[in-house]
């Protein structure tokens, strides 16, 4: 089941070419990236999570928590994370018409250079969907990063245990890996990120954002 996986990993990056899917590195770098924030408690506990381990890592926030949570995007910039757009208020691509998608995807880039002057120059597609005119637009300002670790932290039937095994198991030098500062990530989040770091800390791995 693991080999499939990672094999259909590969042919999503054969595939789709242009998208960022993990960092070409012999190093013993790890890019961390969060999705869907920033909101109370769950985003500020994954930034002091970071501290610890002097970790680095690349948040793609959603426009509309951006600025009902201003206050907590001002601390992702402070400790010196990236951000990047995940469009305003976490949309679809395959159910939206393009223009739909490429004005909100521009009314995220309003929130986030409204406290952050020069923007961004990252895009993550709520859950990986994106058709090519919506990609074609959004390519000519913007990386789109994907992912090579998907840790499922999202899923409740999951358990803390195996969500970390997962993401420990898929995770090698130049891994995207994917979690998310949410409430619906919580349970398993806050069991498997601690661990995560400290288990690739050992191992002399620097956590590293992704150049924005």
């Amino acid at each position: 089941m693991e080999a499939k996986k990672n094999a259909m990993t590969w042919l999503f990056e054969i595939l789709f070419p242009r998208y960022v899917w993990r960092v070409k590195t012999s190093d013993k770098k790890i890019y961390l990236t969060f999705d869907d924030g920033p909101i109370p408690e769950v985003t500020e506990w994954v930034l002091e999570q970071l501290r610890l381990y002097n970790a680095k890592s690349t948040f793609f926030v959603v426009g509309d928590n951006v600025r009902k949570y201003p206050e907590i995007f001002q601390k992702i910039l402070t400790d010196g994370h990236c951000v990047g757009n995940h469009t305003q208020n976490h949309i679809k691509g395959w159910k939206n018409e393009t223009d739909t998608y490429l004005a909100n995807f521009q009314e995220c880039e309003k929130s986030i250079s409204e406290l952050k002057p020069s923007g961004t120059n990252l895009f993550r597609p709520p859950y990986g969907q994106i058709k090519r005119s919506q990609a074609n637009e959004i390519l000519k300002m913007h990386k789109i990063l994907m992912w090579s670790v998907l840790t499922k932290d999202y899923e409740a039937n999951l358990s803390e245990r195996k969500c970390l095994n997962r993401a420990i198991r898929q995770t090698r030098e130049g891994s995207i890996v994917l979690f998310h500062d949410s409430l619906k990530a919580q349970k398993n989040l806050y069991y498997v990120l601690p661990r995560f770091l400290e288990h690739f800390s050992k191992k002399g791995y620097e956590f590293c954002t992704i150049e924005c």
